[in-house]
């Protein structure tokens, strides 16, 4: 059964209110949600620093804030477990008014992990309208996984390396009414969450939304494992490459921010 939630958020960047459905990790789940305004404040206060993309495996000092108290119950709920962990970080920045849409993907092909406890946090500084947000296929993270894109404009179903075990993605952009596709429109301290096995692509920006800075959260529960994959493995590889296949996925740099009961966080390991 799908949760349904309304929110109000209200500050300095307030934003109005967003209804949008929620699923709990039970099928028939959505694979993506939008929380409004959570993180108003904080967004306020950091909307300029997205400059550049970078990833820092396990978190680096920066984010660690982000990861506190506001942040821990919202990811042990969208993660359904109890004890979670910080995967990793990313900035996105389009700009120019011209930047076209990015091609319809899954985080988890090219994430040497696999499991359901398993969420991303996208976090915008700039007011998104729909036309520009980041789309989803509705309830994909239950089906097929499928081989990530090469992101090659030519053909964005092309795999970023051959394999038989992952097929090709089908062409979701030629042919979207064959797709249940969501989107969420969003203003600043808004977060949109999403499963990473979900089908997920878009955001271009343009003259009416000429830049789009994004900062992107990982995240992961007690159920994930270790899994092989056939191109590059996430930013984290060289420090989990000793894990079998199947292996609890687990190493000392990723940041435990929940553990054990409900609303129990770690204790001493976020300040």
């Amino acid at each position: 059964m799908a949760a349904r939630f309304t929110t109000t958020g209200s500050s300095a960047c307030a934003a109005p209110s967003v209804r949008t459905t929620y699923a709990r990790p039970e099928p028939p789940g959505n694979g993506a949600s939008a929380i409004p305004a959570p993180w108003q404040a904080a967004c306020c206060r950091t909307r300029t620093a997205p400059s550049r993309t970078s990833a820092i495996p396990g978190g680096g000092v920066p984010t660690r804030p982000w990861c506190g108290r506001r942040l821990s119950p919202t990811t042990r709920r969208r993660c359904g477990a109890p004890s979670v962990w910080f995967l990793y970080e990313q900035v996105f920045r389009k700009v120019g008014g011209a930047a076209g849409r990015t091609p319809w993907h899954q985080d988890t092909s090219y994430l040497a992990l696999d499991g359901e406890h398993l969420v991303a946090f996208w976090i915008s500084f700039e007011p998104i309208p729909r036309a520009n947000a980041l789309e989803f296929v509705r309830g994909s993270h239950r089906g097929v996984l499928y081989n990530t894109s090469r992101f090659d404009p030519g053909d964005p179903t092309l795999p970023i390396t051959p394999s038989d075990d992952l097929p090709n993605l089908p062409d979701i952009e030629a042919e979207r009414g064959a797709f249940d596709v969501v989107g969420f429109a969003t203003e600043p301290g808004d977060v949109v969450a999403f499963h990473t096995s979900t089908l997920h692509g878009g955001g271009p920006v343009d003259r009416s939304t000429p830049e789009r800075r994004t900062l992107t959260l990982r995240f992961f529960g007690e159920d994930v494992v270790s899994a092989s994959r056939p191109g590059p493995a996430g930013p984290f590889y060289e420090d989990i490459q000793g894990l079998a296949p199947g292996e609890p996925f687990s190493h000392p740099r990723f940041l435990q921010v929940r553990r054990g009961g409900p609303d129990v966080q770690a204790p001493g390991l976020i300040e």
